[in-house]
């Protein structure tokens, strides 16, 4: 998607990511290394040091600053986003398919159960039809309970 500066009557187009080969993106990151660098610096602390909700905001604050000033727009940003999280949720998936054997099933005191892989933790109401998903200690949310998911806990009580 092009943008560009409305000057007089003509839209100058600066950016035209169709047209963007290796050679212009090499350019790109030697001409802005720096910038690059100190933001890579501070995203690496930032996720090093703060252990907040707190550091997922300036995270994104980083980055969004970073996509800003390299030129992406804001229709660029949500096609990364659903496909970074179509990803994550692929892999959360395939994780629960590849470890169900190793699943284990705990019922917990206030009513809810948790199922625990390495990878996976996932918790949820007897009856509901959500379940809460966490992926390597990340939280994914709350997916609906489809068939991938009942077998996943189905394989898990069996386990013990």
């Amino acid at each position: 998607m092009a943008r560009g500066i409305i000057e007089g009557d003509y839209v100058l187009d600066f950016l035209d990511f169709s047209t963007y080969d290796l050679d212009t993106w090499t350019a790109f990151f030697k001409e802005h290394w720096f910038v690059l660098v100190v933001a890579l610096v501070a995203l690496l602390l930032i996720i090093r040091i703060v252990k907040t909700v707190v550091k997922w905001a300036l995270v994104a604050a980083i980055v969004l600053g970073i996509v800003i000033y390299s030129g992406y727009s804001m229709d660029d940003l949500k096609e990364i986003g659903s496909k970074v999280a179509d990803t994550v949720r692929q892999e959360a998936v395939n994780a629960m398919v590849g470890e169900a054997k190793d699943a284990t099933f705990s019922a917990n005191d206030d009513g809810t159960f948790t199922v625990k892989t390495n990878n996976v933790e996932l918790t949820g109401e007897p009856g509901a039809n959500e379940v809460s998903i966490k992926f390597r200690g990340a939280p994914l949310g709350k997916w609906e309970l489809d068939g991938t998911i009942q077998a996943f806990i189905d394989q898990a009580k069996q386990n013990g």
